[in-house]
C-alpha cells in the first residue's frame, strides 16, 4: 500500500501544476486579446489605476484622454481593463431646501456639541491649576560611594 502512495502524490502534484499553468495561460491570453481589441473611446484602466478614454491606438501604444484635452500615451500592456460606461445622475445646480425641523436638529446637536466642549475646558482648566501647586522634591544627592 505504501508502495503506491508516492506515485499517486506525484500524479496528484503534477496534475495540481498542469491545471494552474493552463488557467494562467487562459487569463494571459484574454488579457492580451483585451488589448489587441482596444479601439476609439473605449473606457480603460491602466494598471495605476487611471481611467479615461482611447483616442487612437498605435501598434504598441495607446493614447488615452484623461479629462477633457489631457492626453497621455500608454503602452498597451498597461491598460489592465476595459470598463463599463458609469450612469451618473445629473447634478443640480440649486441645493435643496432644508425643512424647518432639520435646522432645529442641527441647532440642537450644537448646543450638545458646545456643552461637551465647555465642561472639556473646564477639567482642563481644573487641571492645570492642580499642577502649579505641585511641588517638586529635591533632587538626592550622591555619595562618593562606587558600587561594586
Amino acid at each position: 500500500m505504501s508502495a503506491y502512495l508516492l506515485p499517486v502524490l506525484l500524479v496528484l502534484l503534477v496534475g495540481f501544476m498542469f491545471f494552474s499553468t493552463r488557467k494562467q495561460k487562459r487569463t494571459m491570453q484574454q488579457q492580451q486579446d483585451m488589448q489587441k481589441s482596444l479601439s476609439f473611446g473605449d473606457r480603460v484602466m491602466t494598471t495605476s489605476g487611471l481611467y479615461g478614454h482611447v483616442v487612437s491606438t498605435t501598434d504598441d501604444t495607446v493614447d488615452i484622454e484623461l479629462s477633457p484635452g489631457v492626453v497621455t500615451t500608454w503602452l498597451r500592456q498597461a491598460v489592465r481593463e476595459k470598463v463599463a460606461e458609469s450612469v451618473s445622475e445629473p447634478v443640480d445646480d440649486e441645493p435643496e431646501a432644508i425643512a424647518e425641523d432639520e435646522v432645529t436638529d442641527y441647532e440642537e446637536i450644537g448646543a450638545e456639541h458646545t456643552e461637551a466642549t465647555d465642561e472639556a475646558e473646564a477639567t482642563e482648566e481644573h487641571k492645570d491649576s492642580e499642577e502649579e501647586t505641585a511641588e517638586v522634591a529635591q533632587p538626592l544627592e550622591k555619595s562618593g560611594k562606587k558600587s561594586s
